[in-house]
């Protein structure tokens, strides 16, 4: 009894259809009886998915967007595989695969750790990069032979996985090949984009995929490279003393903001001094003449030779004057003593 109710089961069309939830599915293998396509029975593949038949784990067939008998008629590859035309089984171990061929809207991307590259004006920098990135599924018998194979389901996050990888290594082929400087690329990051998007372009082909956009959104150094760029340029700008001054200046007001208590303003008002002082004195010292030259300047009426050769020190132990400059002037002090 038990075959005959089998038999009868087995007869009946089968109606097969996917309604996608969520947007999250990229893929889905639809449920059959035993792995087993009725013959005559009914596919509907709705606009933005596709279907591909596969017999015997081989692409057979693939369906864009209508509605479908399977039969030898519209399979005519299955007709000499095997007899079709026997009501008695169901001779086809075969599935149906769908594919969502939406458009993926911008998806996010980014380097989960930073990628090192050799930058023309700072050598080897690491680099972060972050941006959005759209594309569909294109080729659906290329993506289920090369991505997704026989899972009954394939998620959009677990392809995301290689795009990411793929992206990343675009990016660093990029700027590789640009030779251009990071403070260039950061100021570029939609030419960047458009770069990246042209070495990723032949990874996402191979696997069915068109890759519609990709952006740039964020281009940035460790915080480590960062505070080491960021005194570079505060050094650049030692070459004018007033503006070192005035840096010194502002930086001691954003100390004395933070500074809890009474201590802040009269805190301000000494980093301010010092701030004015040490570059009255660099400007003095870095304007003394060289070995060889004519005497030093003496030391201007009414100023501490101790606070004189201390200020000296301490630009020499940060490396703004030279030993040179350093015994010179602490020379023309001495010297200034003893007259």
């Amino acid at each position: 009894m038990s075959i005959i109710k089998d038999f009868i089961k087995k007869q009946f069309i089968d109606i097969i259809h996917w309604t996608e939830s969520g947007d999250e599915v990229l893929a889905w293998r639809f449920p059959t009886a035993d792995l087993e396509i009725q013959y005559g029975a009914s596919l509907t593949v709705r606009e933005t998915q596709a279907a591909v038949f596969v017999n015997e784990g081989k692409v057979a067939d693939v369906f864009a967007p209508g509605l479908y008998k399977l039969t030898t008629q519209t399979l005519p590859v299955l007709t000499y595989l095997k007899n079709w035309d026997k009501l008695f089984e169901s001779p086809f171990k075969s599935e149906v695969y769908f594919f969502s061929q939406r458009s993926r809207i911008g998806r996010r991307w980014g380097t989960p750790q930073a990628i090192t590259i050799r930058d023309k004006d700072f050598g080897a920098v690491q680099v972060r990069a972050f941006g959005q990135v759209t594309w569909r599924l294109v080729d659906p018998a290329k993506f289920f032979s090369s991505v997704s194979g026989t899972l009954e389901t394939y998620t959009v996050e677990r392809l995301e996985e290689q795009l990411r990888g793929v992206i990343v290594s675009a990016l660093a082929t990029a700027i590789g090949a640009s030779n251009v400087a990071f403070l260039d690329l950061a100021a570029n990051q939609a030419l960047l984009g458009t770069k990246v998007k042209e070495a990723a372009l032949e990874s996402f082909t191979r696997m069915g995929l068109e890759l519609e956009s990709l952006e740039v959104v964020s281009l940035s150094l460790p915080d480590a490279l960062q505070t080491a760029l960021d005194t570079r340029i505060r050094m650049g700008m030692l070459g004018d003393m007033s503006q070192y001054t005035k840096m010194q200046a502002a930086d001691a007001m954003v100390i004395a903001a933070g500074n809890d208590g009474g201590g802040g303003v009269a805190g301000l008002g000494a980093q301010m001094a010092v701030g004015v002082g040490v570059g009255q004195a660099m400007q003095q010292a870095l304007t003394q003449p060289a070995a060889g030259a004519a005497a030093p300047a003496a030391v201007p009426a009414g100023q501490d030779p101790v606070e004189r050769l201390s200020q000296l020190k301490a630009l020499l132990d940060k490396g703004l004057i030279s030993q040179a400059d350093y015994d010179q002037s602490k020379q023309a002090i001495l010297a200034k003593l003893s007259s």
